[in-house]
């Protein structure tokens, strides 16, 4: 165990406020950074109007280091902390408050952490997060096939996995395809931040129960190997944790963070509409889940359905 500390981070729009997305619309929506009141692990992230919402508070090391990398003391903090770690607040009003990692986000370089409601009512952007980094070359001994990464030994031990025949049991709340996976595709490690489930294809959201993903849900890509980076590979299977909600912008959507990778002969898939870190870690009730339609996909039903008066009074 060794401790790894941020800040937690602003918010940060571009020059312009516009995002646009892959139906070719410009939109102005909240996205990533700050504390995020209205969602937390545990809820619904398809159908926000957001963009990469992350739930609970943000945190990044915003100094740079003199020795090695200038962003070395961030790429720490991405690299050892590991889901289901715990945290405390070392600065402002709410110090000595404890919390649970529950996320990494690439390319905006965050980690995500939950506070209960009252505590992430009183953070302000600035207070300082120390994270007890613990899980970062974990092996299990009695899986070789089994590369584990970013997982704490804590939710290892409440996943509810199991031995199957010499396999790997695992719980997991969806099956997704190798081939709707988008951004980070083509990392050469999976130690640090995520990536992203591709939410535009209509049948493909309802064939795999897509529009039911929640925050924190754990999910299987199969035909994906991230033993070594994030690569398409029949036979493989990729197993995570949904860390950040939706985007309309091509290539991007609910981000998945790797947890356990390898032959898929080694694990045996359990689907449990319960397996989220939120029940697991004792976080927060979770609630049971519900389909929403992608944003993009309900911006357009409800286009559709205000125009019904005006053309049936013509």
């Amino acid at each position: 165990m060794i401790t790894v500390i941020g800040q937690i981070a602003s918010p940060l729009v571009g020059s312009s406020p516009y995002r646009i997305g892959q139906d070719g619309i410009a939109r102005v929506l909240p996205g990533t950074g700050g504390i995020v009141l209205s969602h937390r692990v545990g809820d619904p992230c398809v159908g926000l109007a957001g963009d990469h919402v992350e739930p609970g508070v943000s945190i990044r090391h915003e100094g740079r280091s003199i020795k090695g990398e200038r962003d070395g003391p961030n790429q720490a903090l991405q690299t050892l902390t590991c889901i289901g770690n715990a945290a405390r607040v070392i600065s402002g009003p709410c110090t000595g408050k404890a919390g649970v990692v529950t996320g990494k986000h690439g390319g905006i370089d965050t980690v995500l952490v939950d506070f209960p409601i009252e505590v992430l009512r009183r953070l302000a952007v600035g207070d300082r997060i120390q994270v007890y980094a613990y899980g970062t070359g974990m092996r299990l001994l009695h899986h070789p096939g089994a590369n584990v990464t970013n997982c704490s030994p804590r939710l290892i031990a409440r996943w509810g996995l199991f031995q199957d025949q010499g396999r790997l049991a695992v719980p997991i709340t969806h099956v997704i395809p190798a081939a709707l996976m988008g951004s980070g595709l083509g990392k050469a490690d999976v130690v640090r931040g995520d990536y992203d489930i591709q939410m535009f294809d209509p049948a493909s959201v309802r064939r795999f129960h897509l529009g039911t993903l929640r925050f924190g849900d754990l999910v299987a890509v199969v035909n994906a190997d991230n033993r070594y980076g994030r690569s398409y590979r029949q036979g493989h299977v990729a197993i995570g944790c949904v860390v950040h909600g939706e985007s309309t912008v091509a290539g991007h959507g609910p981000g998945v963070v790797t947890l356990l990778s390898g032959p898929q002969h080694a694990f045996s898939l359990r689907q449990d509409p319960a397996a989220n870190v939120a029940r697991i870690l004792d976080i927060r009730t979770v609630a049971a889940p519900r389909a929403a339609l992608p944003l993009a996909a309900r911006e357009r039903r409800w286009q559709v359905s205000a125009l019904r008066p005006a053309i049936s009074s013509h």
